[in-house]
């Protein structure tokens, strides 16, 4: 050969697409082709394939193959002569190295290609039962399968069929094998055959009619006795032959396996029996099936054995498939399943995986049954068990909107035919796309992209992708916008009643409500009403997935309402990622914070991502100085508070929105996982900001009463939870008041400015206004409620050094200077050191005394008919019990350890451990039980917008605290024996600390 020609070969092999051209030149010379090596019919053919170097390679195996010259020759003539064999042929082996070895391996079925007529493009389960009839065994049962097979991949390869023809030819193919195979079995077994009767109903994707080259086959087995037969050997005997059957299929043989068959969609799946009557499947599913088995019976189809009884089992079961909507929280539990399925994917794989990744098939299947099980109890055109069908079903009666039915129609036929091709090169069960360019090269030319199959199969896959991740949950809340806008004459839209039955199933108590605020928000030609309908499909989404939607949907409304106008507000929620869905979440989380931010809507810019502050708590400093700011520019003391209180408001919902959104995690961050950091942040924030509100309203009022200088120095300090840096949502200020008279001002003149100043900052706080009341209580001073409310130094010095009981040293482990005159506030902290910490610790009956006052409080304290196992603060393993415990051992120990010298819970506990005073593992278990105690108190007050100690018994709102607590609908029971279990393990701990010897 010249080297002239060596050349011009080689770059007419580069032109046709070979990769490996001196390979292919080898291949060409060999004594295989050398009679047709320089025909341009076979150089052409073999460019148009998959892979040209893969299918001249299997080529030249294939002919090697031929059992005699006269079978090669012919085998040479007919590809040369024959387009439609050269076109499968070629294809196939430049698409599969499996089917290639098959032909390898038995070499005259390349004639199953030849076969042109039109039967032969379209075959069903006759046609393929046909193709079987000649298998006596598992192993001839298999070489006819991928006899079948090839000419299945040839129709597809050569895009004769199109995705879903070629999905439900490999339904049809499987529907053949599996009666070939059910006969196998009976052959082998006549009497066990006799003795029952056994219908093989097909699931998944074989009863859709829409199989992969390789799946699992997912079926179910019903019998019922022959005549004559006892229930009990007829089960037997229908367990035998469906056992026999799986083996034929599943056993790997020196001709491989078929595929799988998996009979775990079953009652009980794996501990349940392989085979049942008619009667025991339907006393299972009226009785124990969960959600998700109905949505498999959707695609539930008879396919071997008995058709009556196959029959049978449809006509029996149906019906309760379309009464799944029905049951309590039906969106969420079908949610719920798709989201365990992305969180089960191995992070490596997440990227590469086609089926069941975010924008995969899985997203696409999901969504249509969804809606097929919603809407098909009143629409049997619905009732498809083939994805595609369904879609275009639920297009044509308006459940879809038609251009996203078309566009996800368009996604999953591509994703199904790159799983189809992933699968066929091997035929091995994968939903990965490969990494290697070479694979990813083959895949992209199969699909007929030919320029740069790599990048062009990259951009097309994640260009499908993104439309089925940004469509699938869209799927189900646009139609309900289209309903209520009536923008597009003439386009199929959801009834009323279609509408409020999607409302009732997405968990909505009031549909008529809820289509009036969707019409109202989305209806009509301007700019707003275009923005929302972009935005609300999105955020329905997320109002559902709380536990009152109704109240989600009704506050955006208001918001929307109130900011419409605001050229920001929409551009917020359209342009920054957090803000709409932060939006969604604090508006159908409870009461408290749509109430905070309905006072003062423009808050909701604090929801975006940009300079607003976002949702980060504010420091003590700076809120002390705008409010400081707020007050000095005020004309008077009830202006400077309103001001003060405004912003407390404003900081309360902060606060409030990133706590919510911490506990209910969004699409791009997951919930915060420490709950005592949750706890912590929300009781430092709102401490900081009951001590700057206190700061400014004390100064509002001396400047008002006496311009720079009160007569007396001032402190106001903290007690109790304000004390510990613990305030809850709805936690009163407990305050100690003290002052001390400057030089020159008698007692009695400080005195009455003390006492006026006190009155003047608990009556400006508490104001009826839009801003909510900061109550001040000072009920913990030296003799209660009937002593003053504000003492001098000396006179609490000489208090506490005749008059003082144990109970109150115990209060004022929690004493700290929130507000006032700092020097003051130091030296009152040394003056209860002594009393707090003191140096011998406690004598018995002061233990005794602190013991006797706890159990008094228990059970005087507790309110009549409470349940004491869920009361957060006085029940066992409560708060009380907790902080008590912490606080004996800090009363007896703190002297003498340092770390012991803290106003707060948790840290005294932490200090507590440290020191050895009780094990790592008593103090873990009182730490997660006063964590958990605190989120319950807090999940109450935001969901019911006032304070409560105790779970609510309103179905909805303790739904509510158990979506905060992190449990999803349905757990509520989950949630109060997580509590009781808590609890109770921390009530012995307390026990043995606080109530032993």
């Amino acid at each position: 050969m010249t080297p002239g020609r060596r050349s011009s070969t080689f770059t007419r092999l580069l032109r046709h697409g070979f990769t490996d051209p001196s390979a292919a030149e080898r291949l060409l010379d060999g004594p295989e082709l050398t009679t047709v090596r320089d025909d341009p019919v076979l150089l052409e053919a073999l460019g148009a394939t998959a892979d040209p170097d893969l299918a001249l390679h299997g080529l030249v195996r294939l002919l090697e193959a031929q059992p005699t010259p006269t079978a090669h020759r012919e085998l040479l003539d007919t590809l040369i002569a024959a387009k439609p064999l050269r076109d499968r042929l070629l294809g196939i082996l430049g698409a599969s190295t499996a089917l290639a070895d098959h032909l390898t391996r038995h070499p005259t079925d390349w004639h199953a290609l030849v076969t042109y007529e039109p039967h032969d493009l379209h075959p069903g389960v006759t046609e393929f039962e046909r193709g079987l009839a000649e298998a006596t065994d598992p192993v001839s049962l298999r070489v006819a399968y991928r006899r079948c097979l090839l000419s299945i991949a040839a129709r597809d390869v050569c895009g004769t069929t199109d995705v879903a023809e070629t999905a439900g030819e490999l339904a049809d193919l499987a529907t053949a094998t599996l009666r070939t195979a059910l006969a196998l079995a009976e052959d082998a077994a006549p009497e066990d055959a006799a003795a029952c009767r056994l219908a093989v109903i097909a699931m998944g994707k074989c009863g859709g009619h829409e199989l992969n080259y390789v799946s699992d086959v997912d079926v179910i087995f019903v019998a019922e006795p022959a005549e004559g037969t006892p229930e009990p050997q007829a089960l037997r005997s229908a367990t035998k032959l469906a056992s026999h059957l799986m083996r034929i299929c599943s056993e790997t043989t020196v001709e491989g396996s078929i595929w799988p068959v998996d009979a775990n969609l079953r009652p009980e799946g794996r501990n349940g029996p392989l085979v049942r009557t008619l009667s025991s499947h339907v006393a299972y599913y009226q009785r124990w099936a969960k959600t998700w088995e109905f949505q498999a019976l959707l695609k539930a189809r008879p396919v071997a054995g008995d058709p009556a009884l196959g029959q049978a089992y449809l006509d029996a079961l149906h019906p309760l498939v379309w009464q799944a909507a029905e049951r309590d929280n039906f969106v969420a539990d079908v949610q719920k399943m798709r989201r365990r399925v992305v969180e089960n994917i191995p992070a490596a794989e997440i990227d590469r995986e086609l089926k069941l990744g975010p924008g995969g098939l899985r997203d696409v299947e999901f969504a249509v049954q969804l809606l097929q099980l919603v809407h098909g109890r009143t629409d049997p055109a619905l009732r498809s068990g083939t994805t595609l069908d369904a879609l275009r079903a639920l297009a044509a009666g308006g459940y879809v909107g038609r251009e996203d039915a078309a566009r996800l129609d368009e996604a999953y036929r591509f994703l199904r035919s790159m799983e189809h091709r992933i699968q066929l090169y091997r035929l091995r069960r994968t939903h990965l796309v490969p990494e290697a360019e070479a694979d990813l090269r083959r895949l992209g030319r199969s699909l007929g992209l030919r320029t740069d199959p790599v990048a062009g199969l990259t951009r097309e896959w994640k260009r499908h992708s993104t439309v089925v991740r940004r469509l699938h949950e869209k799927l189900f809340y646009r139609p309900l916008l289209d309903a209520v806008a009536q923008l597009a004459p003439g386009e199929a839209r959801l009834s009323a009643e279609a509408a409020r039955e999607r409302l009732i199933a997405l968990g909505y108590a009031d549909p008529a409500a809820a289509l009036r605020h969707l019409e109202a928000l989305a209806s009509g030609v301007t700019r707003k009403a275009a923005i929302q309908r972009t935005l609300l499909p999105v955020l329905l989404g997320w109002f559902a997935d709380s536990a009152d939607p109704d109240a989600g949907l009704l506050n955006f409304r208001k918001v929307s309402d109130a900011l419409g106008k605001t050229p920001w507000y929409l551009r917020l929620l359209r342009d920054e990622g957090a803000a709409a869905e932060n939006l969604a979440r604090v508006l159908s989380a409870g009461r408290l914070a749509p109430d905070l931010l309905m006072r003062a809507p423009e808050a909701v810019a604090l929801l975006g991502d940009g300079d607003g502050g976002g949702l980060a708590p504010r420091q003590r400093a700076a809120l002390e100085q705008e409010i400081l700011a707020a007050v000095g520019r005020a004309e008077n003391a009830a202006q400077g508070v309103t001001a003060a209180r405004g912003v407390r408001r404003r900081e309360l919902f902060r606060t409030a929105a990133a706590d919510i959104v911490g506990s209910y995690g969004t699409e791009t961050s997951p919930a915060e996982a420490d709950q005592g950091a949750l706890v912590d942040r929300v009781g430092a924030a709102v401490s900081d900001l009951t001590k700057a509100t206190l700061a400014g309203t004390l100064r509002a009022v001396v400047r008002e009463g006496w311009g720079d200088t009160l007569p007396t120095r001032f402190a106001v300090i903290g007690m109790g939870r304000f004390g510990g840096h613990e305030l809850g949502y709805g936690s009163d200020a407990d305050v100690l008041f003290v002052h001390e008279p400057r030089e020159g001002v008698a007692e009695q003149e400080a005195s009455a400015a003390a006492n006026r100043v006190v009155a003047e900052m608990r009556r400006l706080l508490q104001l009826p206004s839009a801003d909510p009341p900061l109550l001040i209580d000072a009920d913990l001073r030296p003799e209660g409620k009937s002593g003053p409310l504000v003492r001098t130094l000396k006179s609490y010095e000489a208090y506490y050094r005749r008059w003082s009981l144990i109970w109150e040293s115990q209060a004022l482990l929690r004493a700290e200077p929130v507000a006032g005159d700092p020097d003051l506030g130091r030296r009152f902290v040394e003056l209860i050191d002594p009393l707090r910490y003191p140096a011998k610790g406690l004598t018995e009956d002061a233990v005794r005394e602190i013991r006797r006052l706890k159990a008094r409080m228990e059970s005087e304290r507790l309110p009549r008919g409470a349940d004491p196992k869920l009361h957060t603060k006085l029940g066992p393993g409560g708060l009380s019990d907790v902080e008590w415990t912490v606080q004996l051992l800090q009363l007896r120990h703190a002297h003498h350890e340092p770390g012991l010298r803290t106003t707060r819970t948790r840290e005294a506990l932490s200090a507590a451990r440290a020191a050895g005073l009780l094990s790592a593992e008593d103090a873990e278990i009182l730490d997660e039980a006063w964590v958990l105690a605190s989120r319950v108190r807090n999940a109450v007050m935001l969901v019911r917008g006032r304070a409560g100690d105790t779970f609510p018994t309103e179905p909805r709102e303790l739904a509510a605290v158990g979506r905060y607590l992190g449990y999803g609908a349905g757990h509520v029971g989950d949630m109060l024996d997580a509590y009781r279990r808590t609890a109770r393990r921390a009530r012995t701990v307390v026990d043995e600390l606080f109530y032993g010897d």
